[in-house]
């Protein structure tokens, strides 16, 4: 993984680059060819046009930059985590500045752009050094935990296995001052960054065009509204399973830092790309359009208010609930005297909202909105479908995972619990 993901993230673009969203092959099933081909047509290609540049990592690290020292000096909320077992039962505080941070950026970066002092489109035709520049910093920050960890004494729960342990993560709660990195990280880097790769490549065809394409406005509206969730309901991912159990390895931070917003936005590069060769946009008929955009809406609705019931849930039982006037306030975001399963083990399962629908339905609501991402763009390639497989794939084994971990731990409770809630992804069907 630690290999082979970025190399498939550069072969990605290798495809988007030089054909068109085709997955590139060597020209026959021969050792010559292959060799021709991944010299020739791989890393020749990535050395020609994808290396990091001197502004490429301004414009990478310089955000990266930015996000922290907005996380630090930003005023917000501050709001308690569970008690940690590491910590002997204490609480960590976390600063939620991420709305202050996220409605500062959208203003500046209309300012910069209109102003001429940053002109957003620069993104777009540096996507491959940007990418390469996000993938050396996820290796770098992901060595920087480790180590500095290890120095402070902060290890916890090792396998033994380095390699293991690089990937899985060896500290639980990184820490700059009072800024948690491993929230940071989560939620101020590759969010944003992928939204605005969708505007940078949106007004590279508005500059061809004269208009945004309905497919661009749709994969910018797609990012703008799961940026801006994660930035308005931060005070809700300080109770979720990665901050409070997960460490902050390779698989956390170069996801975060690399993987989430150069993979998340292949639909966006191949409509700007699509639209660079052919000369005109990719366009549908306006019913499958409004259909996508109701997909896309509808399952955003799912996805926000299914998050914001199960961890307000999770901050009433901490003590750390709280609201807030953060845009989009939904509709059944929060569900009140919910029902819910005492276990004998002393926590409780919730079973009303709709999380009494399906046992999983912030994962149908990613499904959703994912496989809008790719259909918006047509049929004629398959790299805006990958976001989507790779998400199946994933969230089966996760959902596997954890039937198996709440049956072990449970017990009866958990059996009662199927009952309740007898299906996971979609009612009456799976």
């Amino acid at each position: 993984m630690m290999i082979g993901f970025p190399a498939l993230m550069l072969y990605f673009w290798v495809c988007l680059e030089h054909h068109q969203g085709a997955l590139a092959r060597p020209a026959a099933l021969t050792v010559d060819a292959f060799k021709q081909f991944f010299f020739e047509e791989y890393l020749q290609k990535i050395i020609d046009g994808a290396l990091p540049t001197l502004l490429s990592v301004k414009i990478y690290m310089g955000f990266v930059l930015y996000s922290f020292v907005c996380a630090y000096f930003l005023p917000g909320p501050v709001v308690e985590g569970f008690a940690l077992p590491s910590l002997k039962g204490n609480k960590l505080k976390y600063l939620c500045n991420g709305l202050s941070f996220w409605y500062l950026t959208l203003a500046l970066s209309v300012g910069l752009h209109y102003f001429g002092i940053f002109d957003l489109t620069l993104i777009a035709d540096n996507y491959g050094p940007i990418m390469f520049t996000a993938i050396i910093w996820g290796f770098v920050m992901t060595t920087l935990v480790y180590v500095i960890s290890g120095v402070m004494g902060k290890h916890h729960r090792m396998s033994g296995s380095f390699f293991y342990d690089y990937f899985m993560g060896a500290c639980l709660n990184p820490r700059v001052g009072h800024v948690d990195l491993k929230m940071w990280a989560e939620t101020r880097v590759p969010w944003p960054v992928l939204f605005y790769i969708s505007v940078s490549c949106a007004l590279k065809q508005y500059q061809a065009l004269g208009y945004v394409p309905a497919p661009a406005a749709f994969m910018v509206l797609a990012h703008f509204l799961y940026s801006n969730a994660c930035q308005k309901g931060e005070e809700c991912i300080v109770t979720s399973w990665d901050i409070f159990y997960e460490k902050d390895g390779f698989m956390l931070i170069f996801w975060n830092m690399a993987g989430v917003p150069f993979t998340y936005c292949m639909s966006s590069v191949y409509l700007y790309k699509y639209q660079l060769v052919q000369g005109a946009a990719v366009s549908h008929e306006l019913f499958y359009t409004i259909f996508l955009f109701t997909l896309l809406l509808v399952g955003y609705y799912v996805f926000d208010t299914g998050n914001s019931q199960k961890n307000r849930f999770r901050m009433e039982q901490n003590g750390s609930f709280m609201t807030r006037n953060a845009f989009p306030q939904l509709p059944w975001g929060h569900i009140k005297n919910p029902k819910y399963i005492q276990t004998s083990h002393g926590n409780l399962l919730l079973t009303d909202g709709w999380w009494g629908v399906v046992r999983k339905p912030h994962y149908t609501a990613d499904l959703m909105m994912s496989i809008s991402w790719g259909l918006i763009t047509g049929c004629e390639s398959f790299l805006p479908y990958f976001y989507f497989c790779f998400f199946v794939c994933v969230l089966t084994h996760r959902v596997s995972r954890d039937m198996e971990r709440c049956a072990k731990k449970y017990g009866k409770d958990w059996d009662e619990y199927k009952r309740r809630v007898p299906y996971i992804f979609i009612p009456y069907v799976f």
